[in-house]
């Protein structure tokens, strides 16, 4: 079974489109495989305990793996403990060893 990635870059709260992410991770890992949804630059916006409508509770409840970009987060002011606990702070390195397994299928939003 193929591994999935998606590489999330836009703003939650300004992109329509992102529930695209969460319906589509969800049905993958609903089917049984494994998901990874990374943030990059303005993708980490909805990453904050406090985000209101923010997708990303549900993704985890869903057994999706949350990752957020280290540099944007300090980029953008955003803390380790204001986090939403599904969220772990990730370097780039991350994001490339991820891109490197086999059978992994990455999608960038």
């Amino acid at each position: 079974m193929a591994n999935y990635l998606f590489i999330e870059s836009r703003d939650p709260f300004e992109s329509r489109d992102a529930n695209f992410i969460s319906k589509t991770a969800t049905a993958l890992r609903q089917n049984g495989s494994e998901v990874t949804v990374f943030l990059v630059q303005n993708g980490v916006l909805g990453a904050r305990k406090n985000a209101r409508g923010s997708h990303l509770q549900g993704l985890s409840d869903s057994g999706v793996t949350l990752l957020a970009d280290d540099f944007a987060l300090k980029e953008r002011g955003i803390r380790g403990d204001e986090l939403l606990p599904a969220v772990k702070p990730a370097s780039i390195d991350a994001l490339v060893d991820i891109l490197a397994e086999q059978s992994t299928k990455a999608i960038w939003h």
